[in-house]
């Protein structure tokens, strides 16, 4: 009676399936708030809209001060000094060209800022389904060593009786010595991508982690259109990058327009003794308009030119960008349904490799159990295990990047 409730448990270990026990993005939102490379774009978008206030201003006003050494005389009395004030102006609309320059430079950066944070939540999201991948090959490790411990009690009883030989045994304890290196060496690795997985959240290296129990692949296709890559940020990129060559070239324009100032001199006069004219010692007050007129402007024409090589050369690399997405998308798209046929393939064999060990321990009570072949079957079925599991993380793997490419 014995034997038979231990094959029956051993009969019953298999995958099962559970709902997920800790939501992913509850990860997600603590790496966006926490790491500081985020946070290092973050603030380069907000210096763009600062710097948009620094180009909402007029250059600075000039004042001069002179005094003359030698006063020279008027006939309403000596000059004794010069004061003057002059604002130079730009053309009209200028600093509205510059503000929508300096807004379209802030888009860029708030697409930069943009495209990090997507791509930080695919790096969470792929180490966080490594740590899954090798936690979950724990699992199996483990419970392939009861199962090793289930088949030794059975080789030693049959050892006593006779049906068995001391070598069964001496090979189940060497199979029990690899699964506890494969352990150890899967604990190692565990170790090394935790390091990762927490310097991304910036956390403590003494933080837990919490992982679900299992994972398994849904059976739907999900459909993800290549049109989906229109909008994916690092193709807009290119949009804002083009449009702030546009708003550069308006401004262009509008630089090599003429310039003009305003200013005001003011001169004391001292009054005269000797004679006593008309408005003796009146001082002098000379208003001022000055234009700058750029006559030289091969310089605005270089920049026109520039600024249309600019616009061809982004529309070249996000026709290029385009095609690289796509390329990325296609083949995400291939790994993840293979993902899902090789885990559909090892349920299958991993049902059938338990029905083949089911067969050679039922045998166990007839005294014709052959450990070899227990040994071989629960290999494979160990093998099968892991294919299946590398298959879950390839496909969640693979899920987290098409959802990046195609922004959902």
């Amino acid at each position: 009676m014995k034997n038979k409730i231990i094959i029956a448990s051993i009969i019953l270990l298999g995958t099962t399936v559970v709902a997920p026990a800790q939501d992913l993005s509850a990860y997600i939102a603590q790496a966006e708030a926490q790491n500081p490379a985020l946070q290092a774009y973050a603030l380069r978008y907000d210096l763009a809209q600062e710097q948009v206030n620094e180009v909402n201003s007029l250059p600075d006003t000039e004042f001069g001060v002179g005094y003359f050494v030698e006063t020279p005389e008027t006939r309403v009395g000596a000059q004794r000094a010069r004061f003057s004030v002059k604002q130079m102006l730009p053309w009209f609309g200028t600093i509205a060209k510059r503000q929508g320059y300096q807004n379209a430079l802030a888009d860029n950066e708030y697409l930069e800022y943009v495209i990090a944070k997507r791509k930080l939540s695919l790096e969470v999201a792929q180490s966080y389904y490594q740590l899954y991948g090798i936690h979950a090959e724990e699992q199996v490790v483990q419970q392939n060593l009861d199962l090793l411990d289930r088949f030794k009690e059975l080789a030693l009883n049959a050892v006593e009786v006779a049906e068995a030989s001391v070598v069964d045994v001496l090979k189940l304890e060497m199979r029990q010595n690899e699964l506890n290196a494969q352990l150890a060496i899967l604990d190692e690795r565990k170790r090394a991508v935790a390091v990762q997985f927490k310097n991304i959240l910036n956390v403590a290296q003494d933080t837990p982690i919490q992982l679900v129990d299992s994972l398994t692949i849904p059976q739907l296709e999900t459909s993800d259109s290549t049109e989906a890559l229109e909008t994916n940020p690092e193709l807009l990129k290119y949009d804002a990058l083009y449009k702030s060559i546009t708003q550069a070239e308006l401004l262009n324009q509008q630089e090599s327009a003429p310039k003009w100032g305003v200013g005001l001199d003011y001169i004391p006069v001292s009054e005269r003794t000797d004679l006593f004219p008309a408005d003796n010692g009146k001082d002098i007050v000379m208003p001022m308009v000055s234009v700058s007129v750029p006559i030289f402007n091969s310089k605005y024409k270089s920049v026109t030119r520039q600024n249309e090589l600019r616009q061809q050369r982004i529309t070249a690399e996000k026709e290029q960008r385009l095609k690289y997405l796509e390329n990325l998308l296609a083949e995400a798209k291939q790994y993840r349904n293979a993902a899902r046929i090789n885990f559909n393939a090892q349920q299958q064999n991993i049902a059938q490799a338990q029905d083949a060990e089911a067969i050679l321990l039922k045998s166990y009570e007839t005294g014709t159990i052959d450990f070899s072949d227990v040994l071989d079957i629960q290999e494979l079925q160990l093998s099968f295990q892991r294919k299946q599991i590398q298959a879950v993380q390839d496909f969640y793997e693979q899920t987290a990047l098409i959802n990046y490419l195609t922004n959902n």
